[in-house]
């Protein structure tokens, strides 16, 4: 897939900008239907939705699950302290986190940790079960703090973009 450009998202016009609002909104949305919210003929918006593809914008296509119905409901954000500020013990950290079990992301970040990771896991016990097995035999690790989620106020895939 091509690489999206650094000014891409300034090239988007008024009507690119509607198309991945409204694809953001529901992906599963036909041509048809995209096409009359955006006022364009269904051709005009097939094109401009592959060239969104093509430039890569438009990464993919999914569908949103109910973490609570599929028992993955407890969010867990982990703050992790690495061991040594290496080259190679970041690449060892990243790749072992790729493994971790409900590990939805892991973000590099500044201030008093080096990593944030977003981990689902079911309750208590599995959170326990997934630390001993998994998260305290991560290569150059230095410290983890666990935070648990009580109550999510926001949760978005949607991504803000300048209109």
């Amino acid at each position: 897939m091509p690489q999206i450009s650094s000014d891409a998202g300034a090239s988007l016009d008024r009507i690119d900008r509607q198309i991945l609002d409204q694809l953001q909104r529901d992906a599963s949305i036909s041509n048809v239907a995209l096409a009359e919210r955006v006022n364009l003929s269904p051709p005009a918006c097939l094109r401009r939705v592959e060239r969104l593809k093509q430039q890569g914008i438009i990464k993919g296509t999914v569908a949103l699950l109910d973490a609570d119905k599929l028992n993955v409901g407890m969010v867990v954000l982990i703050g992790v302290v690495l061991d040594r500020s290496t080259p190679q013990s970041f690449a060892d950290f990243e790749a072992a986190a790729q493994h971790i079990s409900g590990c939805m992301e892991c973000h590099v970040v500044t201030g008093e940790f080096d990593y944030f990771l977003l981990i689902r896991t079911r309750d208590n016990q599995s959170f326990n079960r997934l630390h001993a097995e998994q998260l305290i035999y991560l290569p150059g690790v230095r410290q983890i703090r666990s935070f648990m989620g009580l109550r999510e106020v926001l949760s978005t895939t949607q991504l803000p973009f300048a209109k």
